[in-house]
């Protein structure tokens, strides 16, 4: 099952550190960012779970929701999560799922079907793909996707951004050009005509290029 832009995203069943979840009524009306993690007790997704805490002020204002998967049981990351507090100073404030069965990674396209049905004596180069992230709306699609190495820590800045990006262009009739942060000017569509974009924004555009048509951020 290949996971596109757009795709419903997978529901589930699964235990977590804060028990006992179905995916979509977790998430509900809220956004959702899940990230997945190949293994408990490995040193780059450490220093990522504990910096997703300290920014979880961040994702509450954004009204998304935080959760983590890791290829392992329930008990394993409780121990993990006193690590993670210990090192990075900030305790998991989020749930983390558990997937053992590794059946939550093969429905998000992270590990092949015939990788088994037990995490259970696989290293984390076994499951080194388990490293993505998956941007979900409040209709249970997929907006974006990020995947890394297990040797190159998230960017938790970056991944906000495209929360931003993806919140707005999902209310206004826009898009965000290359580097856009928060306040930036925007780009009207393309889809969206000369006549009612003039009926949207009055006060009309700047126009470098035929097709580009740039706004304040609405």
């Amino acid at each position: 099952m290949t996971l596109r832009i757009n795709d419903e995203a997978p529901n589930f069943t699964a235990q977590t550190t804060e028990g006992e979840i179905d995916f979509h009524e977790w998430i509900g009306e809220s956004w959702c960012v899940l990230f997945s993690h190949p293994k408990d007790f490995t040193p780059v997704c450490t220093t990522e779970l504990g910096t997703v805490a300290g920014l979880k002020g961040e994702f509450d204002r954004r009204d998304c929701k935080v959760v983590g998967i890791s290829v392992d049981g329930v008990s394993d990351h409780e121990a993990w999560s006193k690590d993670i507090e210990a090192s990075q100073g900030n305790a998991v404030n989020y749930p983390l799922i558990g997937d053992p069965t590794l059946a939550i990674v093969k429905q998000y396209d992270m590990l092949p079907a015939d990788s088994g049905d037990t995490s259970q004596g696989r290293t984390p180069m076994d499951n080194a793909t388990a490293r993505s992230v998956f941007i979900i709306g409040p209709d249970k699609r997929i907006k974006a996707t990020l995947t890394y190495p297990m040797s190159t820590g998230r960017n938790f800045a970056e991944i906000l951004r495209v929360v931003d990006s993806v919140q707005l262009t999902a209310k206004e009739q826009v898009a965000t050009p290359a580097n856009w942060e928060q306040g930036d000017d925007v780009i009207i569509l393309p889809a969206v005509s000369d006549e009612a974009a003039r009926a949207k924004y009055p006060q009309g555009w700047q126009q470098p290029l035929p097709y580009i048509r740039v706004i304040p951020q609405p």
